[in-house]
């Protein structure tokens, strides 16, 4: 994995509210849910929150992003709705699936 320098990496939780018919859309609320000096480990940390939430069946579309502090290029992301893990390929800027 990528090293930031004496940067960490974010992990991000996203949530898109329950939204009722007549409200104002409002956008996903944005949860940071802790800083990591390795990006592997930040990334076992966003997969369990991933893995935890899909296995509660919650109907939410809700999904986890890694990336390094301060940038808004998520280098891991997983969403609720999907079993498909993405890394970004440094090389290409391209978002690709993680083979198991």
């Amino acid at each position: 994995m990528a090293d930031t320098g004496d940067l960490g990496f974010e992990v991000i939780g996203f949530v898109e509210p329950d939204h009722k018919v007549g409200q104002r859309y409002t956008g996903p609320t944005e949860t940071n849910l802790g800083t990591f000096e390795v990006e592997a480990d930040a990334i076992a940390f966003a997969r369990d929150a991933w893995k935890t939430h899909i296995a509660r069946d919650r109907y939410e579309v809700a999904w986890w992003i890694v990336r390094a502090e301060g940038e808004q290029l998520a280098r891991w992301i997983a969403d609720s709705r999907s079993d498909v893990e993405k890394v970004l390929d440094l090389t290409t800027k391209q978002l690709v699936e993680v083979k198991p």
